[in-house]
């Protein structure tokens, strides 16, 4: 671009001399160099400002490593790699037999806890039982020691007799106070309920919901639309529930989205909704409309964390970029392009809109140079 003005200035200047026949000495050639100059520089400085141009963009892309949610052998692997998968497709399965064999014990377990529950009102009925009994026992203890106690004051009875009908008194008191015990604990275990359902029921019909969400995890499925690519896991690997342990790693493709690093100067003509222009090294010749997402609040460069020691100067002798997240407004879908293809971006802003034409034709030239290239 810069060698395009000035071809043009020249051969304005010498349009001009020649029209209007300008000798040419020591005065008129430096002031239309200097012109020139002054006419070009400021226009460059316009474009560089206000409409923005980085070699250093990508597509960016988010990728899960896929980890099994429990332990077990893999058995089939149906996922075909690079293969776009909807969300919900199966990646791979694991052994469920283990997890079935939970689930079957534990409802054997519920089915007699159930019957436990069950038997609890009969335990109730015969704990009442006893204890009217054990009334009915007493009373009539009770009935004979008083009789018996009568009896000694007249001399009827000896001390000894009168003993003997005391302690029976008092057992049988004994014998009440222990069959009261366990009507309360019969009533206790029948009344222990949590949301409708005995204590130990609850407990179990919990473990039966953890284990069947074991089972579930042995069928590991796509998290999003995407694809899984260098898929280098094989029936017979024993997938472990270990952040550490991934076993293949899933691509999301739900949005596609491309990420600038601008220079800091420009950063005032960097906004929300402003026009974009994208050529990509692997498209030349082509140059395709997008807009501007977001700026990026933040700069990495810039960042600290608490830790033991004090930032020194070196810590804030960066000049790290702004990142700009863009999108692409044309149809891209004729082109074969790769997930985190690079791109180079321009963004036109709504200031000195009529010098973007430079900066438009610059990227339409750099786009057909793109042609060019020399491996060694």
């Amino acid at each position: 671009m810069d060698l395009l003005l000035i071809l043009t200035y020249t051969a304005l200047c010498i349009a001009i001399f020649k029209i209007f026949k300008i000798p040419l000495n020591k005065w008129t050639v430096p002031t239309a160099v200097l012109g020139g100059v002054i006419l070009i520089g400021t226009l460059i400085l316009l474009m560089n400002y206000n409409h923005p141009f980085t070699q250093i963009g990508n597509q960016t892309f988010a990728s899960t490593p896929i980890v099994s949610g429990v332990r077990g052998k893999v058995i089939e692997v149906p996922v075909e790699a690079n293969t776009p998968l909807s969300k919900g497709d199966i990646l791979f399965r694991i052994d469920p037999i283990p997890y079935e064999a939970e689930i079957s014990k534990l409802e054997a377990q519920i089915k007699a806890a159930d019957q436990d529950a069950l038997g609890l009102e009969s335990k109730l009925q015969a704990a009442n039982a006893a204890e009217i009994k054990a009334i009915a026992e007493r009373d009539k203890a009770q009935r004979e020691f008083t009789r018996y106690s009568r009896g000694f004051e007249k001399g009827a009875f000896s001390e000894q007799q009168l003993d003997t009908r005391r302690q029976t008194f008092k057992a049988a008191q004994a014998a009440l106070d222990s069959a009261k015990a366990n009507v309360k604990q019969a009533e206790l275990s029948l009344n222990s309920q949590i949301g409708g359902e005995n204590t130990s029921v609850a407990r179990l019909l919990a473990e039966l919901r953890k284990a069947e969400f074991d089972l579930a995890q042995t069928v590991v499925r796509a998290p999003t639309d995407g694809l899984a690519t260098q898929v280098a896991l094989r029936p017979g690997v024993m997938a472990v529930p270990l952040p550490l342990a991934p076993v293949m790693t899933f691509i999301h493709t739900e949005q596609t989205i491309y990420t600038a690093a601008f220079r800091q100067n420009s950063l005032q003509r960097l906004q929300t909704g402003y026009e974009a222009e994208f050529l990509f090294r692997a498209l030349p010749g082509k140059v395709f409309k997008g807009e501007v997402i977001d700026v990026l609040p933040a700069i990495a460069e810039s960042q600290f964390q608490a830790r033991g020691s004090l930032l020194g100067t070196d810590a804030l002798r960066t000049s790290g970029r702004v990142f700009v997240t863009l999108k692409i407004t044309d149809d891209l879908t004729e082109y074969h392009l790769p997930l985190g293809t690079a791109v180079e971006v321009a963004v036109y802003s709504d200031k000195f809109t009529h010098v973007s034409i430079m900066r438009k034709v610059l990227i339409r030239m750099k786009s057909w140079q793109n042609y060019l290239y020399l491996d060694h």
